[in-house]
């Protein structure tokens, strides 16, 4: 999935010549604390309400300061994850996507980002979920998908997420049966710990919305 195809439908640009004040409205209305500086086509930099408040621009046009501003972008064929690393890296809500000749094409939010990435990874189709623990030097995904495939089940997106403090690996399968039971006994006779398991609807929609708050968290918002 490359940036051009996660740019919002929503998210305005504003004018070098708008007032500090204005530009906070429209960043309360969309609910985001950056949005991009553009005249015409030329991308100025990015603005944040940050930015507006540390220099008493409330009540100033934000042009006076554009040579301040970041011009912090992503170019419209980069990857996804690309988009993340630098949203994640640069504590951003908001963040512009330009084409090769620095043309202005639009701007991503972290709302459509977290929102593809649900879809991407499989989270809303029906299915399972299992959560594995396991020593970082013991992990091997080609015995893991030969556990899952050997029970008749397909793994439809994996998470792997390194537990702090310790030596071990969390790997979290998203799976495409709700009824797990053969896989589980499968991981069990191979001395995996199961750590939980989630196979009915209720207990699926607690999980994706606890991923989904920590990945809020993980990108700083």
């Amino acid at each position: 999935m490359l940036a051009v195809k996660l740019i919002s439908n929503v998210i305005p640009s504003v004018r070098s010549t708008e007032k500090g004040q204005k530009v906070l409205d429209s960043m309360n209305v969309y609910r985001v604390s950056h949005l991009p500086v553009v005249d015409g086509k030329q991308y100025t930099g990015l603005i944040s309400d940050k930015f507006i408040y540390d220099l008493n621009l409330e009540n100033e046009v934000i042009g006076i300061k554009a040579d301040k501003l970041a011009t912090t972008h992503v170019h419209e064929d980069q990857h996804i994850f690309e988009v993340a690393s630098v949203m994640y890296k640069l504590k951003l809500s908001v963040i512009p996507v330009l084409n090769a000749d620095h043309e202005y094409k639009g701007a991503i939010s972290l709302y459509d980002l977290s929102r593809r990435f649900a879809r991407y990874f499989s989270l809303q189709e029906v299915g399972g979920v299992v959560v594995l623990e396991i020593d970082i030097n013991d992990y091997s995904l080609v015995q893991i998908s030969q556990i899952v495939e050997s029970n008749d089940t397909k793994i439809l997106s994996l998470f792997i997420n390194r537990i702090s403090g310790t030596n071990n690996l969390e790997i979290i399968l998203k799976l495409d049966k709700e009824d797990l039971s053969p896989v589980i006994q499968a991981f069990t006779r191979y001395d995996y710990n199961v750590k939980s398991i989630y196979m009915d609807h209720s207990a699926l929609n607690d999980l994706y919305q606890d991923r989904y708050e920590q990945f809020m968290k993980f990108m700083n918002i």
